[in-house]
């Protein structure tokens, strides 16, 4: 049958030639004919297929071997030993001499050895489906620590105590997550158990940093906040007296209060607090009791009155306020980053106007409260505050490092903190700095993490790298064609170096710190298993955007049974925030992508102009400019890879699907790019900037709020929908107002339009990503983009 489908394509195009010239209802009925015997023939949508998208993740869990190794550096720090799986369940143990460059397999783990398993950056939901295994809790601290599980719905589940100094076996499974706490609530680490088991060492949470001793020793007084105002409470006596009278509800005193490192100054921060304003909810089917509930929270959005910060000065001796010029920070979204000068000269801060056009650090004279600019960002655009500020004091040498777009690149700058004046740029070059990960303050280094340093690879790929303060010397510390990270050994010397890419299994191996060199592979990811089941890997292409020059990067994913002589729909994931880019550049399963591709799709996913971490002219289209969405250069990357890789690609039946920022995008194609998408499920969309959070928005829509809201507003453009349209929403969405969904639909009804919606009782934001959501979402592409009923049982 298969060797047939182009001659009876072929047949069936004479045949509406010929149905042309008949009435338009014979013409309707031809095609719709067509429809259903494409659908029959090229087996699209169908029960096995279904089947096989549900069972995806079962399917490929487990299939992909040596691709994690957690270094366990023995004393001395010239040789390591690690576990690494080979088979599902079985272990291997490596010993690697870092001097000698050679790995060995061992026999077992080393005498009295154990793994003990790297910490997790924050809490989440425990995972259910893994195997049974065991993790040692090792309390390394000085006081009994308290051991909770995170269960599958996030909530902690205590487990006893592990007394100081002892150790304790925790039977588990592999995907559970365990919190361990002191007992005044401080966080110690979150570990996941993992196959084989290992140690989860418990070590004393970082100290809060305090005021150097002679502050302690020296000054008598400590100051706390009552009744809005800032008080003296005298050390010994207990005496306690008003230090500010001026505070009051409305323009309160507020902590931190900083007192200076000679303790005769502080400074502390007063705020006059934002408008209210609550979002409402219905919870219509709670657990507990059989009406309804009314639920509300706070939730600033744009144009609303925001909170107003600025530093109060006090002499501590004469107990008075020191009066301090507020011109310079007048309008703030924020002030932050509250320090104090090692010797008490002055404090500083960082003040973010409103607008995020202007980015101040500020100085201000401790005698006389006297304000000045260090630094001074300005933009006509946006300062992209929360992803690009970097400040790292080096008070010895009176310099700060400090992070900027200033030259269309985001580097690093080298300032003098007693003048104001800019030494020299640290890094530059058509690309971008993404953190700073250590500054060596002696031997006056920057270690860093870089993309777009590596010529001749993804311009997103992350690597190490490291430059002197003056600019000089620098060096890329990382080679593989992917993207990176990296574990130090403890004494620096060395670090384990794994990357990837999303047609690539980790690589890992050891380097040198010193320059990079590669001392040995450790380890290369396999993924025959996995292969074998018919999962394939994403591939990466990469095409001119909407101006003809500027290269777009993406991925497209192929039906696991694909066809070359099959033509296939194209269904873009799209996600458009400009805070950061959404293409995966690791190894990775891509389940949600590959569950609609296994139903006879080819999925897409690609960043478009707007979105993060290019050059400052690629995210600048973004600026007031939502609503563009990166289209110009996605459609045009569609296009090319149709072209040229992929001709299976039909253009002509194009869908398009995204969650909240993604939400928000994916009805903009139908609205303003109708003629490319045909269809779109959007779900939890912040449709309606002036709807969604304050900070999100202001960022790169602007203060005030101008005309550019309506014009961006999903709302204002309803009435030019065509295609076919899924809204989801959960009705207590805390992230995005879901009433900005509900305006959509009433925009939509005026204007008469044909649409489907689904809210989902109970649920928050990402409701779209429920099992019965995601279903519903298969079902949707099915009829609307393969012609076909959807067949699951």
């Amino acid at each position: 049958m298969r060797g047939g489908v182009r001659d009876l394509s072929v047949a069936l195009d004479k045949g509406r030639v010929v149905a042309g010239k008949i009435a338009g209802m014979f013409r309707f009925f031809a095609m719709t004919f067509l429809l259903l015997l494409q659908a029959v023939v090229l087996g699209q949508g169908t029960k096995a297929e279904y089947a096989r998208a549900l069972a995806l993740s079962q399917a490929t869990a487990g299939k992909v071997f040596r691709t994690k190794v957690e270094p366990q550096w023995l004393p001395g720090g010239d040789s390591f030993w690690y576990r690494v799986e080979i088979e599902r369940g079985k272990w291997e143990h490596v010993m690697v001499d870092a001097v000698k460059g050679e790995r060995r397999v061992l026999p077992g783990p080393p005498e009295g050895a154990s793994v003990a398993i790297a910490a997790m950056e924050k809490v989440r939901p425990s995972t259910n489906g893994g195997e049974e295994t065991e993790l040692v809790f090792v309390n390394r601290t000085e006081g009994d620590v308290l051991v909770f599980w995170i269960d599958p719905e996030g909530r902690r589940k205590g487990y006893g105590a592990v007394k100081a100094g002892e150790r304790r076996e925790q039977h588990t499974y592999a995907g559970h997550v365990w919190l361990a706490q002191d007992v005044m609530g401080k966080t110690l680490g979150v570990w996941e158990g993992k196959a084989g088991g290992g140690e989860a060492v418990i070590a004393p949470a970082d100290g809060v940093a305090s005021a150097p001793e002679s502050v302690k020793t020296e000054h008598q007084w400590k100051p706390f906040v009552r009744d809005f105002n800032v008080w003296l409470k005298r050390r010994g006596s207990g005496e306690e007296v008003p230090l500010s009278r001026d505070g009051r509800a409305e323009d309160a005193f507020r902590e931190p209060l900083l007192l200076s490192p000679d303790g005769k100054k502080l400074v502390a921060m007063q705020v006059a607090p934002a408008q209210e304003r609550k979002v409402w909810l219905v919870e219509s089917s709670p657990k507990d009791q059989l009406q309804p509930k009314l639920l509300s929270y706070d939730y600033l959005k744009p144009g609303d009155r925001n909170k107003r910060e600025r530093p109060r000065l006090f002499d501590l001796e004469r107990r008075e306020a020191i009066a301090v010029n507020e011109e310079l920070f007048a309008n703030p979204w924020d002030c932050s980053e509250l320090r104090w000068a090692p010797d008490s000269s002055q404090f500083t801060f960082l003040y973010n106007e409103r607008g995020h056009q202007v980015l101040r650090v500020i100085a201000v004279d401790a005698a006389s409260g006297e304000a000045r600019a260090l630094v001074e960002e300005r933009s006509r655009t946006f300062i992209d505050y929360s992803q690009k500020t970097a400040l790292h004091w080096l008070d010895p040498t009176h310099e700060l490092v400090w992070m900027s777009e200033r030259d269309g690149w985001n580097h690093l700058w080298l300032y003098d903190t007693n003048t104001g004046a800019l030494k020299n740029p640290i890094t530059r070059g058509e690309w971008v700095v993404r953190g700073v990960e250590r500054v060596d303050a002696v031997k006056r280094q920057i270690w860093f993490r870089a993309a777009g340093i590596r010529a001749g690879q993804d311009p997103y790929y992350v690597h190490l790298a490291r430059v002197n303060f003056d600019g000089t010397g620098l060096v890329v510390l990382t080679e593989g064609d992917g993207t990176h990270r990296w574990k130090f050994s403890p004494d620096g010397r060395y670090f384990l170096d794994s990357f990837s890419r999303v047609d690539l299994p980790p690589v890992t191996e050891l380097r040198r710190s010193e320059d990079g060199s590669r001392v040995c592979l450790v380890e290369t990811g396999e993924a025959q298993a996995l292969l074998a089941t018919g999962w394939r890997a994403a591939e990466r292409f990469v095409a001119k955007g909407r101006d003809g020059k500027t290269d777009i990067h993406g991925i497209f994913i192929r039906p696991s049974n694909f066809d070359s002589e099959k033509k296939y729909p194209v269904i873009e994931d799209i996600y458009a925030g400009p805070h950061g880019f959404f293409v995966p550049k690791e190894w990775g399963l891509g389940l949600r992508q590959r569950t609609l591709a296994a139903l006879g799709f080819i999925v897409v996913q690609i960043d478009g102009m707007g979105t993060n971490w290019r050059s400052r002219a690629f995210h600048d289209v973004a600026w007031k400019n939502l609503k563009d969405s990166g289209f110009p250069d996605r459609i045009a990357w569609m296009r090319a890879a149709a072209e040229s890789v992929c001709p299976q690609m039909d253009l002509t039946r194009v869908g398009i699907f995204g969650g909240s920022a993604g939400g928000q995008s994916a009805l903009a194609g139908l609205l303003h790019h109708g003629d490319f998408y045909k269809a779109a499920v959007a779900d939890c969309g912040c449709h309606d900037n002036r709807m969604d959070k304050i900070w999100w928005n202001e960022a790169w829509m602007g203060w005030p709020v101008g005309p550019e809201y309506a014009d961006n507003s999903n709302v204002t453009h309803a009435a030019k929908l065509t295609g076919k349209l899924l809204l989801t929403v959960g009705e207590l969405d805390h992230n995005v107002d879901p009433a900005s969904t509900m305006q959509v639909v009433d925009a939509l009804i005026k204007a008469d339009k044909d649409f489907e919606m689904l809210v989902v009782p109970g649920s928050d934001h990402g409701a779209g990503e429920r099992p019965y959501l995601v279903r519903r979402r298969m079902d949707f592409f099915v009829r609307n983009l393969l012609g076909a009923e959807p067949r699951r049982h």
